[in-house]
């Protein structure tokens, strides 16, 4: 006889990704090569406050290596990075300082 299968409990659920975290500016860099991607950033994340995230759109795999590797550098806090539907990365930036 076929039993119907119960519903998961919340400890056995998928995990979901989390959402992209609410951002005060989105750099729009798609089809720009690196290091423009960065320059852009490194231009614009001080209009931003101190502890707010900036979203850099860019689809230049460099851009994907190269911006959290600039936060190190920089000490900046890289938070995440989205793949977008159309291509490419949301590479998520949190000002330090």
């Amino acid at each position: 006889m076929w039993r119907r299968r119960p519903a998961p409990r919340e400890s056995e659920r998928e995990p979901v990704s989390p959402a992209p975290p609410v951002t005060a500016l989105t750099i729009d860099a798609m089809g720009r090569k690196c290091p423009i991607p960065i320059i852009m950033l490194a231009d614009q994340i001080g209009s931003v406050g101190l502890g707010a995230t900036v979203a850099v759109l860019a689809d230049d795999p460099a851009a994907f290596t190269d911006i959290p590797a600039w936060c190190r550098l920089k000490s900046h806090e890289h938070v995440a990075s989205y793949e977008l539907p159309q291509g490419g990365w949301s590479i998520h930036v949190r000002r330090n300082y």
